[in-house]
C-alpha cells in the first residue's frame, strides 16, 4: 500500500524561451525565474563580497540571494517573478 498514491502528471504552461546572460533557455509559462534557471541546471548566480556563490535560498521573497537583473531593472528578486516570452535576464558574472 502506498501512503500518497501515485503522483498526477504536472502540466506545465507553454514552452517557451528566455534569455539568461545572452543565452537562450527554455521555460514554461507560470514557472519563477529560478524554477526554470534551477531546471536548466544553474544553482548559483549570485556572489557574496568573499566569492562565495548565491543562488535560490528561501524561495519565498524574503532574502536578497536570488536577485538578478530583469529587461534592464536591477534586484528582481527571481524566486518570485514569473517567466514571460523573450524576458532577458542578466545575473552577476564573476570577473
Amino acid at each position: 500500500m502506498t501512503r500518497i498514491g501515485t503522483p498526477p502528471e504536472v502540466e506545465r504552461g507553454q514552452a517557451i524561451t528566455i534569455r539568461v546572460d545572452g543565452l537562450p533557455l527554455p521555460a514554461h509559462l507560470g514557472e519563477t525565474l529560478a524554477g526554470a534557471m534551477l531546471a536548466s541546471g544553474r544553482r548559483a548566480w549570485r556572489h557574496t563580497r568573499h566569492g562565495q556563490p548565491r543562488g535560490l535560498f528561501c524561495g519565498i521573497g524574503l532574502c536578497f540571494d536570488c536577485l538578478v537583473t530583469v529587461n534592464g531593472t536591477p534586484n528582481v528578486r527571481a524566486c518570485l517573478t514569473p517567466v514571460a516570452a523573450g524576458m532577458i535576464v542578466e545575473t552577476e558574472r564573476k570577473p
